[in-house]
């Protein structure tokens, strides 16, 4: 099974029901997201984490003696308060995607194993592995695959 992600793209306009407006998906950090969930999660992320540092500051400057560690742990107060903001957004505003699995056949592994080998460095030859990778790619099914391509790519090799 390979997993695709399915975004819109920069700027596109969705509209998910009658009952709801349209709004507007933009890509950030390689996510998709909606420009208005992402203004509440700025706004949010404020409040929270400057709510944690001032009610922390105005606590800890009546029990801590010096104004300067109060206020070094009121900032971390409020980076605790930034965490607590952002489990708090990522609870509210779930992501905008969609993972579409698809199972490809023998034509789909040969495509994707050609693109690979024409990139810059090739694919490279199965017995250079380290012995961890060559593990891992035989537990995932993998070796066999990569091995059996790079000996029909010798076997094309070899009759030029």
């Amino acid at each position: 099974m390979e997993q695709q992600l399915a975004a819109p793209q920069r700027g596109h306009r969705a509209t998910t029901n009658a009952a709801e407006a349209d709004y507007m998906l933009v890509e950030i950090w390689g996510d998709t997201v909606d420009t208005r969930h992402l203004a509440w999660s700025v706004v949010l992320g404020i409040a929270i984490s400057y709510g944690a540092f001032a009610a922390a500051n105005r606590v800890l400057a009546a029990y801590v003696p010096d104004p300067a560690m109060a206020r070094a742990y009121a900032m971390l107060v409020g980076l605790a308060g930034c965490l607590i903001a952002g489990a708090v957004c990522a609870k509210l505003f779930r992501p905008k995607r969609e993972v579409i699995e698809e199972a490809h056949g023998a034509a789909g592994r040969e495509e994707v194993l050609a693109q690979l080998a024409s990139e810059a460095g090739g694919l490279g030859r199965v017995a250079d592995l380290p012995p961890a990778v060559a593990a891992e790619m035989k537990e995932l099914g993998l070796y066999e695959l990569f091995a059996d391509y790079e000996k029909r790519a010798d076997v094309r090799e070899g009759a030029r």
